[in-house]
């Protein structure tokens, strides 16, 4: 049985419950995912070849500390960099390293800046030079399967919606949804209930209402669905090596639809696609 509950009397920790927030929380929720959209816009002029993941990585914990902002990836069950940067092949969770990116690779950026307790969640693709026309489709199938499930979202509807909306898409577009990894709740906790599964059907999940806030965030594959999680614990890749696209927004649950809180003040959130 799912429950509800006011989030401002909720204990510190995910139960399971589904947490309503008021209009105070949504503007902490604005303020967070605002400093990660523009982290992410400053981000745009910096992705070229020959730049290394490591650097991003150091001018995300930098940007953040220049704003009074903590990266909640950092030590996050022993995680040790302030982003996940994940090319080509790799779903998601990638590490920065210090391997320089290459002309015509794809990389995704994953920032989430913790700003007086708000989780601020949200990745874009990054294209390193000039790429093929199969990963531009690519990027180009996976944004849109992330405005075809935020435009699901509205009180009364199940989250199934959500999944629903990107999965038709995708696989008309000969693409696949992986299932190992879902958006979630987010606000004062960095991942808590519900989780939002991006395939299924409308009927299913839980009814979204008001004050609700989650992150929707497709992985789509231009192959096959299947993934393993490499040696270091965090690496996630396509098992048949196909490329791998993600974009990420977090949203809160309005009376007639959502809000987008990580909308890039520059619109930049298709970074490279026309």
């Amino acid at each position: 049985m799912v429950t509800y509950l006011d989030a401002e009397a909720a204990p510190s920790r995910n139960t399971g419950q589904i947490r309503l927030y008021n209009e105070d929380a949504f503007e902490g929720m604005r303020k967070a995912c605002q400093l990660t959209a523009r982290c992410l816009d400053a981000l745009a002029g910096l992705v070229k070849p020959g730049t290394t993941t490591e650097s991003i990585d150091r001018f995300v914990f930098e940007f953040g500390m220049d704003h009074g902002a903590l990266p909640a990836t950092l030590n996050y069950r022993g995680y040790t960099k302030s982003s996940c940067t994940s090319i080509n092949h790799v779903v998601c969770h990638g590490i920065p390293d210090a391997k320089p990116l290459r002309e015509g690779d794809i990389v995704n950026i994953d920032v989430t800046y913790i700003l007086d307790g708000w989780h601020g969640d949200s990745s874009r693709m990054y294209p390193v030079g000039q790429i093929k026309r199969a990963a531009e489709r690519l990027l180009e199938v996976t944004h849109e399967c992330l405005t075809r499930g935020i435009a699901a979202v509205r009180p009364g509807a199940r989250t199934g919606a959500i999944g629903a909306a990107i999965q038709s898409f995708a696989e008309a577009e000969r693409c696949s949804v992986v299932r190992d990894f879902c958006g979630h709740g987010v606000g004062r906790l960095f991942h808590d209930a519900p989780n939002i599964l991006h395939y299924g059907s409308p009927n299913e999940g839980v009814e979204m209402r008001e004050g609700m806030i989650f992150t929707i965030e497709p992985m789509i594959n231009l192959g096959r669905p299947h993934v393993k999680v490499l040696s270091d614990g965090w690496t996630a890749v396509t098992r048949d090596r196909s490329l791998s696209a993600q974009y990420e927004h977090t949203v809160g649950v309005t009376k007639d639809g959502c809000e987008i809180f990580s909308l890039s003040p520059g619109g930049l959130d298709r970074p490279g696609l026309a």
